[in-house]
């Protein structure tokens, strides 16, 4: 395969144009009443409908149509008052009815865009085509048996979402984010869980390469079914490599459908495509045209949450919170609901920003938790940061005795638990000298040192008064005392 270390990379151009696919978080399916839940034994959330029995008849989910919207909105696209339903027809052991119902010449939303910020610092808008609603199939396992593959239809009338992007990203990177920023929405808005690992989101890469310059787009092969971010960027990056290969041998791109191999990287041919699959759409003669008016429209966009982006700029502009931490904060819809709560029990913001991306984090991250699970509260840990700026305690003793405290006495406020566990600050000023002095007669090499200009040794000395006072001093007023001992001992 081509190397890109022969520039060839920077002679050809990549193209690729996603199919996100995200399961919506209903109750029911997209068409019948059967529980959409996710986890049962197979075959378990089916009836006569799902299955497709003759006579049965669909109906709309009316949250599916609801979330649609959302998203839609979410993504600056324009909502298609009059769309309707279409069948898709193709075969497949784990499609009951024989076709699926889908949307064609009349999706839910038009057009649009998602913002993704990229590692250089720079954004980029990736438009979409558009977000139409359909139904899942079922699930096919060949493993399970030696002969023969097993059906669980259970997904089978699953609400779906596939977001189509125009054909607008040029790099893996792109890709990652733009799926990343897309998963992060849908959680936002509370729609879909995003969990690529069970499904309930997918991703379908249509990827191209054409001389740098050109306009005409190159034949492409979609990858199909990709189940993690890395793996669609390790798949475009595959593709992209062994397209060039193809062309600077002589050769000619085939329209394939593609399997992606994520032990090996590589992708294979499923099935070939030289033109476009012929599905036969046609209306769908039982679900009537859904008609959605204005008012409709404005009511769920009045219902929508602060979004990440929009979060990200009041965290910046009105909470003086670096680029970088106001990244952290809305990188995860749950920790920035936390943070939302915590700033309505402190105006601190940098010290709760500080909380969150330090000790919580660290502990989360040592348990495998998520905050949802948290013990702590807003309230705890505004009681913190309250007791630190009154100077009742220090940051360190905060962090490592009074945190873990809370998280196994919850039920307590942290100023009582700092009490009851005598962390307060209570050594005075003549007690805080007398520590100092016997830090600096401890360690009398140290202080000949720091008068030959050595200021690195504060901080042995500070730790040595840390230990005496058992970490209740103002480790600020503390360091003053400290600096201004050891000018007079000149």
């Amino acid at each position: 395969m081509t190397s890109f270390t022969d520039g060839l990379s920077d002679k050809y151009e990549l193209v690729v144009g996603l199919e996100v696919h995200a399961q919506l978080s209903t109750q029911s399916k997209m068409f019948s009443a059967d529980s959409a839940a996710f986890g049962a034994e197979p075959n378990h959330h089916i009836s006569m409908v799902s299955l497709g029995h003759p006579g049965t008849l669909p109906f709309t989910n009316k949250t599916a149509v609801e979330y649609a919207v959302k998203m839609g909105l979410a993504c600056n696209c324009a909502i298609n008052k009059h769309n309707s339903f279409a069948r898709k027809n193709y075969f497949y052991a784990d499609l009951p009815k024989g076709y699926q119902i889908s949307q064609d010449q009349a999706p839910i939303c038009l057009g649009g865009y998602v913002q993704v910020k990229l590692s250089n610092g720079s954004s980029k808008n990736v438009a979409l085509h558009h977000i139409h609603m359909e139904e899942d199939a079922g699930k096919s396992s060949h493993d399970g048996h030696h002969t023969d593959s097993l059906i669980d239809l259970n997904r089978a009338g699953v609400p779906l979402l596939e977001i189509v992007t125009q054909p607008d990203l040029r790099s893996a990177e792109e890709a990652g984010q733009f799926l990343t920023e897309v998963r992060r929405l849908l959680r936002y808005l509370n729609i879909c869980d995003g969990n690529m690992e069970e499904g309930s989101m997918r991703c379908d890469a249509n990827i191209s390469v054409r001389l740098h310059g050109q306009t005409e787009y190159g034949n492409r092969c979609e990858v199909k079914n990709l189940n993690s971010i890395r793996n669609v960027q390790r798949a475009i990056e595959h593709e992209f490599a062994r397209q060039i290969s193809v062309i600077e041998a002589g050769g000619h791109i085939d329209q394939n459908t593609l399997n992606f191999d994520a032990d090996t990287g590589e992708t294979s041919v499923l099935r070939s495509k030289e033109m476009a699959n012929d599905y036969r759409y046609f209306p769908e003669p039982d679900l009537q045209p859904l008609v959605l008016t204005e008012d409709y429209v404005e009511q769920i966009r009045a219902q929508l949450p602060a979004l990440p982006q929009q979060l990200y700029n009041r965290y910046v502009n009105e909470l003086g919170l670096s680029d970088y931490d106001a990244g952290v904060l809305t990188a995860d819809h749950d920790v920035a609901l936390f943070f939302e709560q915590l700033t309505q029990k402190t105006t601190n913001y940098k010290a709760a920003a500080h909380w969150l991306m330090g000790p919580v984090k660290s502990y989360l991250n040592e348990k495998g938790h998520s905050i949802s699970t948290l013990a702590v509260t807003p309230e705890h840990i505004a009681g913190i940061i309250e007791l630190i700026e009154q100077g009742k305690i220090n940051n360190t003793v905060a962090a490592h005795k009074l945190f873990p405290a809370l998280l196994e006495q919850p039920a307590k406020k942290a100023a009582q638990l700092a009490q009851e566990l005598n962390l307060l600050i209570t050594a005075d000023g003549n007690e805080v000298e007398e520590f100092i002095r016997e830090a600096l007669a401890k360690y009398p090499d140290k202080v000949k040192e720091y008068h030959k200009g050595k200021k690195g040794v504060l901080g042995l000395f500070m730790g040595e008064v840390m230990k005496r006072s058992k970490g209740k001093i103002d480790p600020q007023k503390t360091n003053q005392l400290l600096i201004k001992q050891l000018e007079a001992s000149k």
